[in-house]
């Protein structure tokens, strides 16, 4: 399969959705936020930790008590992407993560802040994995059911993730964090691919070259011309078992290194 490198991609773009880009706003280097707004007159909700319903808190309370087992040495957190490695990448995971001592603490349809009020209430208590996988903030671009009302700008996004970062960091010191680009999703036209790109541009700023390593793979899954196979990506956002293998292989050798 042909593939774009992603300056190319950013660029082609910042043509198609030239607004998308004024969404982000003028970071320092030496400012902590990545994307500071302190006019903003209404609260960034992807940094609001909040739960979600009833079933989804007892899915919660499961990583819990998981987390209490002990063990865990690997610990991927995120969305549908995360969560189903149990389904569609069950045969990959079980050959790459499962004898290596993984956990999988995914959730279907998590944003931001639920992953932060996840956190808030256990689900790293107790454990000290050597390295978190975390991929988030796909669910926070777009827009609600209402298909109107818009849900994060591009930089509250990353404000979202880089809390989650930040999270993470306060409660496992001495655990690695290999940060993941959000995975390309929808047809190049589509409003929330723009987005994703640009959040991705934000997030690659926690890179500290130290306990947090940025890694883009989205490359490994587009035509060269930046299209989104179905072959690799039925529904355009979430892989099948071949977008899980690509998914391992492409970071396999940057999660060995930070195994070690």
């Amino acid at each position: 399969m042909k593939r774009i490198s992603p300056p190319v991609l950013f660029a082609a773009m910042l043509l198609v959705f030239p607004t998308a880009y004024s969404q982000i706003h003028p970071v320092s280097p030496t400012t902590p936020a990545l994307a500071e707004n302190i006019n903003r007159a209404v609260p960034n909700t992807a940094t609001n930790p909040v739960p979600r319903d009833s079933g989804w808190i007892k899915r919660h309370d499961r990583f819990v008590q998981e987390a209490q087992n002990g063990g865990i040495d690997i610990l991927f957190m995120g969305d549908s992407i995360t969560d189903y490695w149990r389904s569609r990448g069950s045969n990959v995971w079980s050959q790459y993560y499962a004898p290596r001592h993984a956990a999988d603490f995914g959730i279907s349809a998590d944003r931001t802040q639920h992953v932060l009020w996840r956190m808030d209430h256990g689900e790293l208590d107790g454990i000290h994995p050597k390295v978190v996988v975390l991929m988030i903030g796909t669910n926070n671009t777009g827009k609600e059911s209402d298909q109107k009302t818009p849900r994060n700008t591009v930089s509250e996004v990353a404000e979202g993730v880089q809390a989650v970062v930040n999270d993470i960091r306060a409660r496992l010191p001495d655990s690695k964090i290999l940060l993941l680009a959000i995975f390309p999703r929808g047809t190049l036209d589509d409003p929330q691919r723009a987005q994703v790109a640009l959040i991705n541009t934000l997030i690659a700023k926690l890179d500290d070259g130290r306990m947090v390593k940025f890694l883009d793979i989205s490359p490994k899954f587009l035509e060269f011309d930046g299209t989104l196979p179905r072959s690799i990506m039925p529904d355009l956002l979430h892989p099948n078992a071949q977008g899980y293998q690509i998914w391992a292989d492409a970071m396999e050798p940057t999660l060995d290194e930070m195994l070690k």
